[in-house]
């Protein structure tokens, strides 16, 4: 029985699950980006996370903490790096996860987790306020053969105005 267990075990024993989660950790702050099962990304989000949060006071002991965590030098270093340089003032949520949909073979959940500041796309829209260039506009039947008898007509007129 599993009365009282906090956290999705994933089917492995502790080592394995370890491991794991040590190694999706390290592909996950080296590629900014990564495709797993649902269940996975979501723990490996309770996994990442405190890490990220330790890193944003860099000190030899947050350092020797996290790299108990992660065992590998170069992911400390991304990590203490620009990754804590772009999330230090954000006070915490530092990946995010979408669902991709379902595997063909198995039919798992899958899901791309992946680090916030990071995503280019979302970074861009957000500085456009949200409205995007091609608006699609709902016309109303009041007035509507208007608007489309003078939309020709204001071009030719500039295009005439340019010519002389």
């Amino acid at each position: 029985m599993r009365h009282g267990k906090k956290f999705n075990h994933l089917g492995r024993k502790s080592g394995h699950r370890k491991a794991l989660l040590k190694n999706m950790s390290i592909a996950l702050i080296t590629h900014k980006r990564i495709n797993t099962t649902l269940a996975k990304a979501k723990a490996l989000r309770k996994h990442i996370e405190p890490l990220i949060t330790k890193s944003k006071t860099d000190t030899t002991h947050s350092r020797r903490v996290v790299f108990s965590y992660l065992q590998s030098k170069d992911a400390v270093k991304e990590l203490f790096g620009p990754i804590a340089a772009k999330v230090g003032d954000r006070p915490g949520g530092y990946v995010r996860i979408i669902k991709t949909g379902f595997r063909k073979s198995d039919g798992a959940e899958t899901a791309m987790i992946e680090l916030v500041d990071y995503n280019d796309l979302l970074l861009t829209a957000k500085t456009d306020g949200g409205k995007s260039s091609s608006r699609r506009r709902r016309r109303t039947r009041r007035g509507g053969n208007k608007n489309v008898a003078a939309a020709p007509a204001t071009p030719a007129a500039t295009a005439s105005e340019e010519e002389e």
